[in-house]
């Protein structure tokens, strides 16, 4: 675990929030999915959401993004409520990419014309779209994929190459979607370098949900345990698996990080 992560912020000496929900609660018909939330996502942190299936995870996603609205309560982005805001304002104004679980990229462009297409979309300057292309190419180490059609890439490839569209807007936050669903050892512990490097490199604040949960705790700074519509424990990763209640409603008994 400490070969991913060789850090871990446990405190802030200056508390610069880039989440926050107040009060969050939000239902699908008599379904309860959220209820009376309240958490913080930290600025330059990278933080983790744990949780079985229908808890919750993606709905945060859908309500930071603005695809969906909350039933009450307040969403604040870089402190200012955005309850309210259409998703392009969240996007532009608050510097957010998301990178879904499925999906993301044009099956039938390749890998170079993936990012060109999102370029012209984010970037208004060419020569610039031309250079953060390049950039993104060198980091990632696509110089050898670039002519390959999107659907012909591995499942880790295109897990990268949807991370690499996203960062074409050079954002400040980044939402990662079960990043690791599916893939298998190698390609999670390069993506797990790669999202850690975006922490230390470019001070992007990320926030990860994921049901590998170790494979999730070894990127974090903190994480959270959703269930039954509530965050039932919220600690750094070493502290959570020893939390009774994240046991209870998660972990069990047997797990152990390493």
């Amino acid at each position: 675990m400490s070969i991913i992560k060789k850090f871990r912020i446990k405190s802030f000496k200056n508390i610069d929030t880039v989440i926050e929900f107040e009060n969050v609660s939000l239902s699908y018909g008599n379904r309860l999915i959220l209820d009376n939330i309240n958490f913080k996502i930290n600025k330059n942190s990278i933080h983790g959401m744990l949780g079985p299936n229908g808890a919750g995870k993606s709905t945060i996603f859908n309500l930071i993004t603005g695809l969906i609205k909350p039933k009450s309560g307040k969403i604040k982005v870089f402190g200012e409520d955005v309850t309210e805001y259409p998703i392009y304002i969240r996007t532009k104004k608050f510097q957010t990419s998301y990178v879904p679980q499925f999906g993301g990229y044009f099956n039938d462009l390749t890998l170079h014309d993936n990012l060109k297409a999102i370029s012209e979309i984010v970037i208004d300057n060419k020569n610039l779209r031309v250079e953060r292309i390049n950039n993104l190419i060198s980091k990632f180490e696509f110089d050898n994929l670039k002519e390959i059609k999107a659907k012909f890439l591995s499942g880790g490839q295109k897990k990268r190459l949807v991370i690499a569209m996203a960062l074409l807007s050079e954002p400040k936050l980044l939402l990662l979607d079960e990043i690791y669903a599916a893939l298998d050892i190698l390609t999670i512990k390069m993506l797990q370098e790669t999202i850690v490097n975006l922490q230390q490199e470019d001070q992007i604040t990320t926030c990860i949900c994921d049901h590998q949960a170790r494979d999730l705790l070894a990127t974090c700074d903190v994480a959270m345990i959703l269930n039954n519509g509530k965050i039932v424990a919220q600690d750094t990763p070493s502290n959570l698996v020893k939390d009774i209640n994240a046991k209870d409603a998660y972990f069990g008994d047997s797990f152990k990080l390493n």
